[in-house]
Formats: C-alpha cells, sequence, structure tokens
C-alpha cells in the first residue's frame, strides 16, 4: 500500500506541474492586467451579435462615420481574420484564407451597435500584381489618415518574426496622423518562449520612439485563446457604456 500512495502522489504531483507549466505559459503570453470588472465588460460586449455593415474598396464605399472604430492591420498572413474571429467568439464572422492578399477591401462590422469593428486588408504581400497592391495600399492609408471615427488601431505583427519595414512605415503613418495604436503579437503559442521575449522586449524599446503607440507590446494566440479576454478588454474602453 505505501509504494502504491507514493505512486499516486507522484502522479498528483505531476499533474499539478503540468497545470503550472500552463499557467506560466499563459502569464507569459498574456501577463496581468486588466481588472475583473473590465474582463466582465470585454467578455459581455464581444458576445453581442456581430454583423457585417459593409466592405470598400475606395473611400467613396466607406460607411458614415458613426460610432467609435477600431482597425485591425497587419502584413498579409498575419492572422487577422482569426484574431477577429477568435475575440468575437465566431468562426466564420472574418473570412479566413490560405492564400495571403485575398482581402483587398476593407471590411467593417458592426459589434452589438456600440462599437465598429474593420478588418484592413493585408499589406506588404509580394505575390500580387503592383498595381492591385498599390491600390489597396493607398486605400489603407487614406483611410488610416483621415477617418475622424477610427479611435484605435491595432497593429498585428507575427510574434516569430518581430516587426519588419512595412510594420515600421504603418506605425509611422500612425504616428503622423495621431491615431492611437497597440501591437498586438499574433500566434504566440507558435514562437518559443524566448524569442517571445526577445520580440517583445525588443518591439517595446522601439515604441518609445513612437509617440501614438501603446507602450505595451500584447501578445495574443487565436488557437489557445491566450491574451483574448484580456485585448477584449481593452478596445472595450473605447465602446458605448452598457445601458
Amino acid at each position: 500500500m505505501p509504494e502504491q500512495t507514493g505512486a499516486a502522489d507522484q502522479a498528483d504531483q505531476a499533474d499539478q506541474a503540468g497545470q503550472d507549466d500552463q499557467a506560466d505559459r499563459a502569464d507569459r503570453i498574456a501577463p496581468a492586467g486588466p481588472g475583473p470588472e473590465a474582463l466582465e465588460y470585454g467578455r459581455w460586449l464581444f458576445a453581442q451579435d456581430c454583423r457585417f455593415v459593409a466592405a470598400a474598396a475606395t473611400l467613396d464605399q466607406l460607411p458614415p462615420a458613426g460610432r467609435a472604430e477600431v482597425a485591425f492591420a497587419g502584413r498579409s498572413n498575419v492572422g487577422k481574420s482569426s484574431l477577429v474571429n477568435a475575440l468575437t467568439g465566431r468562426n466564420t464572422l472574418a473570412r479566413t484564407s490560405n492564400t495571403p492578399g485575398r482581402t483587398r477591401q476593407l471590411i467593417f462590422f458592426d459589434l452589438g451597435g456600440r462599437l465598429s469593428l474593420v478588418d484592413l486588408p493585408g499589406y506588404g504581400y509580394a505575390k500580387v500584381s503592383k498595381t492591385l497592391a498599390g491600390s489597396w495600399n493607398v486605400l489603407l492609408r487614406n483611410y488610416l489618415r483621415g477617418r475622424v471615427t477610427l479611435r484605435r488601431a491595432c497593429v498585428l505583427v507575427d510574434a516569430r518574426h518581430g516587426l519588419k519595414d512595412v510594420d515600421r512605415e504603418i506605425m509611422t503613418l500612425l504616428d503622423q496622423s495621431a491615431v492611437p495604436y497597440q501591437i498586438v503579437l499574433t500566434k504566440a503559442d507558435k514562437a518559443p518562449q524566448g524569442e517571445l521575449a526577445e520580440h517583445r522586449a525588443a518591439i517595446a524599446a522601439e515604441l518609445k520612439r513612437h509617440p501614438a503607440a501603446f507602450p505595451d507590446v500584447h501578445a495574443t494566440s487565436a488557437r489557445e485563446g491566450a491574451g483574448i479576454a484580456e485585448l477584449r478588454a481593452f478596445l472595450a474602453e473605447l465602446a458605448a457604456p452598457r445601458e
């Protein structure tokens, strides 16, 4: 019996160690931030009905400016659509594709009548015609520069690769346009922890030179859900309050 008890204790300790490792990993991806009330409001807000409003390929196709907008920008294949789907708890709200550069319009969604989400065209993908790439990069830049209801942008960066020059171009444009933005790392579950920490530190240091940037680097995993609740709470700050 003592041998059996000892084996059971060892198994329990191993299970606990595994749970602790998972908790530590989650903390490294998404350190503690918003309080319980902010997290709950974020959860509630992103559980509301989220409906498609418009797709704009030119500036004159933009929907009328109304409630506050949060835009999601990033290089093609960075995981923008997957992140939007994870935030809203829907698998098909934003279309994902294995073909980078497929999304060539600004896609607007209404979140519970309180906040607008905007899925922007991916930028920086080389395997499209220069004419097409140029046209939607012009659209993207003009929207970021001139949309009065754009309250915040999330600049998505692949956690495995860090910032690229094309990301820095968008960051500079947002600085010049005085649009506050947050760097959000995607696919954090696919990055080795040491590499993830290095990229976060390097990006945080670089953000000190960008006046419109929030200082924190937020890491997420759409697949594992890490960082999603915290990002919901962060974005919910812009929404109309719950009645």
